[in-house]
């Protein structure tokens, strides 16, 4: 998605520069000198510029308007009662790492945490709709999932607010009877006018989030132009809305004529960034929208939790009296005294003496080259009408003036310049070159003092970036008795900077902790193994495989461990049959047979040091033995010892016979291996009057995988033990034991549906242990973006729940292809372009598809749009085999998961 952005000119210059995003995604203007277009004229200008830039007027506007979406972001205001940012504009205002949150960066500024809602937002906006129009200087925020956007002209998010708060902005007004028309936009309304609304109507507050369709933006367009290319005040809000509706309250018969969606943004919460004190109210009240202990990883020692300092080297301390302070990009030595309602900004190195009364504030600014313009302003100033014009502030032409000034006295300067000249004249680069300087110097101290810092909550991707990029040394050991996700971290951490055998080192410990924190539940529950069946008896598991439709990956350790999962999937049988099976009998020789009727393989377990090899690379039989050790044929996990192998079989009275039957190819991506484990155990436990229900064997399944170095979610074992179509939930902790919520599988099995699931076996094999690993890492680091991705998956699960529960067929295969798309995101090999070529020759005829599990290969599950289209897929796909073993299989919902019996 391209972001078109109206900055102050100043900024226009040096953006790409100080932010390091790319100029082909990321396009900026200023609004023309001397002119206010407002927000409607404003958008048209901001289009113009951008359609002007991209092409050579070859191509049509209104094609170029459709050709992608876009998001237009207003942030050219000059940021007067912001004085602290007024010269590097608001939207890019520093925000502190919130305490509670994980994945997000040290660098982050306002910009960077609003723009993954405004893309979730339009991801989920239907084709016809391309622009979205939104205000830089607040931070939106939805907790709950997205409504279905309607294919509409004008959509607008707004959230239910109390007529204090929505006296101050536009209201969206619909009647009772039929609150999903639009009747009328008002523009602050008085409270009066709003209670008398009440009665008959709701109103939702505007939130400034638009998103319009190609008509909507050629009538914004037109009222915004005078003709021969110049452009005219107009306001999208203020007339442009007030426009629309059933009874507008301005009238254009054109505008009024537009389809209208208003929606409110689902657990929605709205922050100013605009002023002083909405910088520190804001501020305060997202790092408090978590008190769960439980969810903050580190220890504060702040005496006052509206204290916020970053970016920053302050030498002296905080006390309970300081209250609404904000130090950033600055340096405080020891001989400040700071009070209440201070804000410091952009101060450089310094040994002075400076001692602040209530609401004092002060903002230093690198101007031209050298130069340093010093702002004193109060916490409350808004810099309006003479105030912002008038040559007020001191300017030095180098750091000894201005020390010189501080130092002794504050002597009348040369040269004094206003507010306006301040922002106009701003070195963007060097006020931002100090601030990396600063926060360099913070890395190392957040390191150190991590028990009380957000340091493991943060990217540690990008502090490793940061540490590798500023040469910094490698942080003092964590401790051994430090939180295990600290641990882990720490340690992969190390490995992103270090580099051949020393990294690989430090990610295998990785590893080797989650590894031992999963299994080390099973080591204080040894097992006694009995048999329970007679000597001519033999027991039977069947297992069906599944599909994955949604949330796959948040069940994968660690991330599910910190976050929790969100999965739906269902079970299947193949041809008629559950593909995976397991046969147990017993034999005369005390020894353990295992054979794999799929593999033609057969192998002879006579000690327990053979037995322990479950983890040797190329194994046909690691998965029965890694389970066999688990249900107590191994001295570390059994609750009685015996002197060997033997001695444990002849008094378990007999030896062990495991045959394995895995009727699916290889890679298929339906969760063969974890599947087959399940099986394996599900036999053990009544072979050996274990007990162990179906969720015991999940939860073994996934420390089986540990064991065998593969890594792996909970997903793909509980999809096969539990039959049907389900959402399998966990919370954040060890112990990833899902609730299981059922859905109906009426638009799996209804004749009207049924014939438009189909599953095609492309005969690509892939493994998904390199995928799983790469992803894995990601998730050590609490890479941002992946988090974003992940979380994004949970909310999606969520949606493709309550579609199915509606029983809406369309959108459960549009929401099918989301899971693919969003699959991708994560890994772009997901989509080999063999597969690609597949999909491509039916996509028209799909609903949705995706490859289950990993990607990348294996089976292709498709949402065929009705039973015509799913005979032409069919036809399409046997005529376009890309290899011998491609074919398709039919597929029908296992209502009974695993099922164990005895002959």
């Amino acid at each position: 998605m391209k972001k078109l952005l109206s900055l102050p000119q100043n900024l226009v210059d040096s953006f790409h520069d100080i932010t390091n995003n790319p100029r082909d995604e990321w396009f900026c203007t200023s609004d023309p000198v001397d002119q206010k277009l407002g927000s409607g004229g404003g958008t048209a200008w901001l289009l113009k510029q951008a359609y002007k830039a991209e092409t050579d007027r070859c191509e049509d506007f209104e094609k170029w308007l459709g050709r992608e979406k876009r998001l237009l972001l207003h942030a050219g205001g000059q940021s007067r009662r912001l004085p602290a940012y007024a010269p590097s504009g608001k939207i890019l205002t520093p925000i502190p790492v919130f305490r509670w949150g994980i994945g997000q960066r040290l660098s982050q500024d306002l910009l960077s945490l609003q723009i993954p809602l405004y893309q979730r937002i339009m991801e989920t906006a239907p084709d016809s709709l391309h622009t979205m129009i939104v205000s830089g200087d607040v931070l939106i925020r939805a907790t709950e999932q997205l409504e279905t956007i309607p294919e509409v002209d004008v959509v607008c998010y707004g959230l239910w607010l109390g007529p204090e708060i929505a006296k101050n902005h536009g209201v969206f007004v619909s009647r009772r009877d039929s609150p999903d028309r639009l009747e009328c936009m008002l523009q602050k309304p008085k409270i009066e006018q709003l209670g008398q609304l009440q009665k008959s109507h709701y109103y939702l507050t505007d939130i400034g989030v638009w998103i319009l369709s190609d008509k909507a933006v050629s009538l914004l367009i037109e009222r915004s132009s005078l003709g021969d290319g110049e452009m005219r005040k107009y306001d999208l809000y203020g007339t442009f809305g007030c426009c629309l509706g059933d009874s507008p309250s301005q009238v254009d018969k054109e505008i009024s004529a537009l389809t209208v969606a208003i929606l409110p943004l689902p657990g929605g919460e709205f922050y100013h960034f605009g002023t002083s004190h909405e910088l520190l109210f804001s501020t305060v009240a997202i790092q408090n929208l978590v008190n769960d202990q439980r969810r903050i990883m580190h220890h504060s020692l702040k005496p006052q939790p509206s204290i916020f300092v970053q970016n920053s080297l302050t030498k002296i301390r905080f006390t309970d009296q300081n209250e609404n302070i904000w130090v950033e990009n600055s340096c405080i030595s020891n001989r400040w005294k700071i009070t209440r309602n201070n804000i410091l900004t952009g101060i450089p190195h310094n040994d002075w003496r400076v001692e602040l009364v209530p609401g004092q504030c002060i903002d230093i600014v690198p101007i031209d080259d050298e130069a340093y313009a010093l702002r004193e302003y109060k916490y409350n100033d808004t810099f309006a009408g003479h105030e912002q014009f008038a040559p007020i502030f001191p300017v030095f032409p180098n750091f000894e003036k201005l020390d010189l000034y501080m130092s002794r006295g504050r002597k009348k300067a040369r040269e004094y310049i206003s507010a306006e000249q301040i922002s106009v004249r701003a070195n963007l680069k060097r006020l931002f070159a100090q601030r990396k300087s600063f926060r360099e110097l913070n890395w190392q101290t957040l390191a150190a003092n991590y028990e009380h810092s957000v340091f493991y909550q943060l990217d540690l991707a990008d502090a490793a970036r940061a540490f590798r990029e500023s040469n910094l040394p490698m942080p003092v050991p964590i401790s051994v008795d430090a939180p295990l996700m600290n641990r882990i971290g720490d340690a992969m951490f190390r490995s992103e900077i270090s580099s051949g055998k020393e990294a690989q080192k430090y990610e295998s410990r990785a590893f080797e902790l989650l590894a031992d924190a999963l299994t080390s539940a099973t080591l204080t529950t040894p097992q006694f193994p009995v048999k329970a069946v007679y000597d001519d008896q033999i027991v039977w598991g069947r297992s069906p495989v599944r599909i994955d439709l949604a949330g796959g990956w948040t069940d994968t350790p660690p991330h599910c461990l910190i976050e929790g999962g969100n999965v739906i999937n269902m079970a299947i049988e193949l041809n008629g049959q559950p593909p995976i099976q397991t046969y147990i009998k017993t034999s005369e020789a005390p020894v353990i047979t295992l054979r794999s009727i799929d593999l033609g393989a057969i192998e002879t377990v006579r000690t327990y040091t053979e037995l322990s090899q479950f983890n040797k690379v190329g194994s046909p039989f690691s998965i029965p033995k890694a389970a066999l050790a688990l249900a107590g044929f191994m001295p570390y996990y059994c609750a009685e010892d015996f002197g060997s192998l033997k001695q444990q079989l002849e008094h378990f009275g007999g030896g062990i016979e495991i045959t394995l039957l895995s009727a699916i190819p290889a890679g298929s991506g339906l969760g063969t291996s974890s599947i087959l484990a399940a099986t394996v155990l599900s036999a053990l436990s009544d072979f050996c009057k274990l007990g162990w229900d179906k969720n015991e064997i999940g939860r073994r399944t996934l420390m089986l995988e540990q064991l065998l170095t593969t890594g792996g979610g909970w997903q793909d074992q509980f999809g096969g033990l539990f039959g049907g179509v389900k959402l399998l939930q966990t919370q954040p902790g060890l112990n990833q034991s899902p609730s299981t919520r059922w859905m109906p599988a009426n638009l799996f099995t209804h004749p009207d549906y049924k014939p438009c699931h189909l599953l095609y076996y492309t005969g690509i094999t892939r493994t998904a242990k390199t995928i799983l690993s790469e992803i894995v890492r990601r998730m050590f680091l609490n890479e941002h973006d992946e988090l974003e991705l992940l979380r994004e998956m949970k909310i999606h699960a969520l949606n493709m729940y309550d579609t199915i529960l509606r029983g809406n067929f369309i959108s459960l295969g549009q929401l099918v292809r989301r899971t693919w798309q969003q699959n991708q995101k994560l890994d772009s090999g997901t989509n080999p372009p063999e597969v690609s070529f597949l999909t491509q020759l039916v996509d028209d005829l799909c609903l949705g598809y995706k490859l289950p599990g990993a990607g990348g290969g294996g089976y292709l599950y498709m949402i065929a749009k009705d039973p015509d289209a799913a005979l032409r897929i069919r036809k399409t796909l046997t005529a376009e085999s890309p290899n011998p073993n491609s074919r398709f299989v039919e597929m029908s919902l296992s209502e009974s998961g695993t099922t164990v019996s005895r002959s």
